[in-house]
């Protein structure tokens, strides 16, 4: 599997003409021959993207075909980073966020590294020759970008729909147009490709996993559901469909993963579900729509039951629990984390759940999720959750397997054991 961080030659400046917006107000710091977008108004927010020959992001070093590469980025305030990659083809890809990380929330003054030491994949430079280009995208909000990209299957790298670096720029200045006008800034690395191959690769940058991914063991196939009650996914009673949800079960391999559809689609809170019989260890499974959303998200097993838990206990499980809300993302998997541990993570509208064996299922929101995913959430030294959310004085704690959160004067300090 491969993602191709696409760069162009640095010729193109595409500045405020395509956000309609004057230049002259432009944060002269970001202003280069560089640039794929700039926003025209200085802001506050600053983030900065390096790759590892070039720690101060100026020097535009030189890789061969073949050879590793690590990118760094850091924000000054708390932020979400879109990482795409532009290469001498003008092919494109989002090289972050990716279905390995937990989340694309990066805490101020943290610095990321990717791949990080302990991840499932490595990144090495493929080609073509020629003048590269990595562009970090910081928004104080987080942004829908799936006109851009999209994930597709069990896919660790989204497909990116837009090529060449004018039409990134084109789509993506779209998708800042509706933010506050300092919400949001850019910065753009280059390097260059060229010189003897190390090794057969194809594409800018090429993600191989740093060890072979874990093969689910056989399941047996889901019961079928009784002749007089079987029900397609997405169908509603009146016989039309949830597109949202089929378009769920074909990505997430239904079959697979979610099992047959044992009701139909229908009213939940201001949302649908659909009830689905699971498939061996995966465990019971619900498709979630959220009223207003083009997307429907799965939730299964350990996490399907601590939630429903958490639905009953606030309303009686008429609706999805406050404290989370509706589904946002797909469940992740995490083979192992520097503890040794393994679990499940679902993302949510208001929170997260993170579920193992070893420790059970537990929830987190607001300021203490954030603070911990820009760490690196349950791959950090932090480790999962080992306990919800609390309170401490009225202020919001959690406890990890290798440390604390707890919020002092209205900020969460983190606290290793």
């Amino acid at each position: 599997m491969f993602i191709r961080i696409m760069f162009q030659p640095p010729a193109a400046l595409v500045l405020s003409a395509l956000l309609g917006l004057g230049a002259a107000h432009a944060s002269p710091a970001k202003i280069t021959a560089q640039s794929i977008i700039v926003n025209p108004v200085e802001t506050k927010l600053n983030v900065d993207v390096w790759v590892n020959k070039d720690p101060g992001g100026k020097a535009n070093p030189a890789y061969r075909k073949g050879e590793g590469i690590e990118i760094g980025v850091s924000t000054n305030q708390d932020a979400y980073v879109y990482l795409f990659n532009v290469n001498a083809n003008g092919k494109i890809d989002l090289f972050f966020p990716n279905s390995y990380e937990e989340s694309n929330f990066v805490k101020a003054g943290v610095t990321r590294v990717f791949p990080t030491q302990d991840a499932k994949y490595s990144l090495s430079v493929g080609g073509p020759n020629g003048q590269d280009k990595l562009l970090a995208l910081a928004s104080l909000t987080q942004l829908t970008i799936d006109d851009i990209a999209r994930f597709a299957g069990n896919q660790g790298f989204a497909q990116v729909r837009v090529e060449g670096q004018d039409n990134l720029a084109r789509a993506l200045s779209i998708v800042v147009n509706p933010l506050p006008a300092d919400g949001w800034t850019t910065d753009v690395v280059t390097f260059r490709v060229g010189g003897q191959p190390m090794g057969t690769t194809t594409g800018t940058v090429t993600s191989t996993p740093a060890q072979p991914a874990p093969q689910p063991a056989p399941q047996p196939a889901p019961q079928p559901a009784p002749a007089d009650a079987t029900y397609q996914p997405g169908e509603k009673q009146d016989s039309s469909l949830d597109q949202a949800m089929v378009d769920a079960y074909a990505r997430l391999k239904g079959d697979e993963s979610l099992g047959k559809a044992t009701t139909y689609a229908t009213a939940w809170g201001d949302g649908l579900w659909q009830k689905f019989s699971g498939v061996g260890p995966y465990g019971d499974a619900v498709l979630l729509h959220a009223n207003g959303s083009s997307r429907s998200y799965a939730v299964h097993g350990m996490l399907l039951e601590r939630y429903l838990a958490l639905a009953k206990a606030e309303n009686g499980a008429t609706r999805p629990p406050a404290r989370l809300g509706w589904a946002a993302g797909d469940e992740k998997v995490i083979p192992q984390n520097p503890m040794g541990t393994n679990g499940l993570y679902g993302f949510f509208q208001n929170g997260a759940l993170y579920g193992t064996d070893k420790y059970g299922v537990f929830w987190l929101q607001g300021a203490v999720l954030k603070t911990y995913q820009g760490l690196g959430g349950s791959g950090s030294f932090l480790g999962f959750p080992i306990r919800d959310q609390f309170t401490v004085g009225g202020a919001w704690a959690a406890d990890f397997e290798g440390g604390t959160i707890r919020t002092v004067n209205g900020t969460p300090k983190v606290y290793r054991k």
